[in-house]
């Protein structure tokens, strides 16, 4: 006898018909926390090359020695802030297990919260790069403890739908920042911040946009009193024969050993391949769009060869243009993010069907092409719009994996202890990235900037491509968990 339709299983998107009320709201929670992190991420992102600039002016009065500082501490200030961000995932991944999910979130949001804003007052590049490192530390624990959180709470058909949609939606937060920086850039361009202090603090858009990074907070305010601990937490946490979040027996017992290195190994490739390489897009804009903006402002013919040197003598003569860059840097920002979002969302469909590593495979792949595509042919305003969201829907898709993938490789008692240490631990490694982007455009490739001054730059993250690699080995010693329930 055959089954009635309405006997058939709940499958794909439709699974989220079974969550009630109390599960959308763990849902909702749970992605403005996450969309909220991004948003400061963003901002930094957006912000740390006008940041480094203004701190580091005062010190030079060479525009070439100023503008491979600015490249150094721009590289510099990411890998810190990338080392802040490892350091608070394994702290507060540890946490998440034996203090509960909950109060661990709600910890880690008015951290990055408070330091974001705090960033705002720096006086120089010492103290950014400090408040970087402390913004990192919430940023890196809320991660682990909200998907922690999402996956144990979530029916089981629906988990994976729930948790890719988590991690789609925090494009909403990076798009919000594009916006912001693209509001603040015309702004400036029209003379708006033009010699603005307050109380004797020069008020610029960077500064500015710290200051907003600072509402997340209210998020945590809110929240605590009506979010509850998950039952499968809770009972774990009542037993009191294991000890919970324990590294000892995650790095000392298999298979839980092979899941966290091979998972630290496929976060790695993605993690590199975003924050050293893929945001870097957005300061490849800056450097292709100086010239083209010079050009246009002054009339200079294309057949006259300008040097970095005499970009940046130009844009001295004309400063309203850095605000229209930094426009254009908001729009390839909102780019990446719009293809983000498509690209997580498509993950999360995909691997219902192929199931999850296969669709890494995949992505991996089309991540390290698009990327490629990006650095080598990146030339105009009109690339933005098709260039760029192809590499933000492949980088990104990666991490709308990461979020579906690890909770289901480790047990209750140290599942946030293994997300975290897998999505943040490789951080460590990955903050090595941005430091080689830039040693490789000022030494390796450097002799290339009497061709282009922007070359340099463009090889350096062709070459650093090869890390989308590291991910496909890490897929052959990890297991399959399509259809599966989560480890207790």
């Amino acid at each position: 006898m055959s089954a009635s339709p309405t006997s058939l299983p709940v499958a794909g998107w439709r699974t989220l018909g079974l969550l009630n009320r109390y599960h959308w709201f763990v849902f909702t929670v749970a992605a403005l926390g996450w969309l909220a992190d991004c948003l400061d991420q963003q901002l930094f992102n957006l912000g740390r090359v006008s940041a480094v600039t203004e701190l580091l002016s005062p010190h030079y009065s060479d525009s070439k020695e100023l503008g491979d500082a600015v490249k150094n501490w721009a590289g510099y200030s990411t890998s810190i802030f990338l080392m802040g961000w490892a350091t608070g995932g394994i702290a507060f991944g540890i946490l998440g297990d034996r203090w509960g999910r909950v109060r661990t979130m709600v910890l880690t949001i008015l951290l990055y919260s408070l330091f974001t804003g705090l960033s705002a007052l720096s006086v120089g590049v010492y103290d950014f790069a400090l408040y970087r490192f402390l913004t990192g530390l919430g940023v890196g624990g809320e991660f682990a403890v909200g998907v922690t959180l999402l996956a144990e709470t979530m029916p089981a058909p629906a988990r994976p739908y729930t948790l890719g949609l988590l991690q789609a939606f925090s494009a909403l937060g990076n798009v919000t920042a594009a916006l912001l920086f693209m509001l603040a850039g015309s702004f400036e361009s029209k003379g708006y911040f033009k010699d603005l202090t307050f109380l004797g603090w020069p008020v610029t858009p960077w500064r500015v946009l710290f200051l907003v990074g600072t509402l997340p907070a209210l998020i945590a305010v809110v929240i605590r009193r009506r979010l509850k601990e998950p039952e499968a937490w809770l009972r774990q946490a009542e037993d009191g024969h294991r000890k919970l979040g324990s590294y000892r027996e995650m790095l000392g017992q298999s298979p839980w050993r092979r899941h966290a290195l091979a998972g630290l190994a496929l976060a790695f490739s993605g993690v590199v391949g975003l924050w050293a390489i893929g945001f870097f897009s957005v300061d490849l804009t800056q450097y292709v769009f100086k010239e083209n903006m010079v050009r246009q402002h002054f009339d200079i013919p294309a057949e006259q060869k300008l040097t970095g040197e005499a970009i940046e003598g130009y844009l001295k003569q004309a400063p309203q243009l850095g605000g229209d860059i930094r426009f254009y840097a908001g729009v390839t920002s909102l780019m990446i993010q719009l293809g983000a979002f498509c690209g997580m969302f498509a993950f999360s469909t995909i691997t219902g069907f192929i199931g999850r590593k296969i669709a890494f495979a995949i992505t991996l792949l089309l991540a390290a092409g698009s990327t490629a595509l990006v650095f080598l042919r990146f030339q105009s305003v009109g690339d933005i719009f098709w260039m760029i969201p192809i590499m933000g829907f492949c980088q990104l898709a990666l991490f709308g994996g990461y979020a579906i993938y690890f909770p289901e490789l480790f047990p209750t008692r140290m599942r946030s202890t293994g997300v975290s240490f897998c999505y943040n631990v490789g951080r460590f490694i990955a903050a090595i990235g941005p430091v080689a982007l830039a040693q490789l455009t000022n030494n390796v490739f450097a002799d290339y900037k009497t061709v282009d001054p922007v070359l340099p730059f463009r090889y350096a993250g062709l070459t650093m491509c090869g890390v989308f690699g590291v991910g496909l080995v890490a897929l052959f010693f990890l297991p399959e968990t399509k259809g599966k329930p989560l480890p207790e």
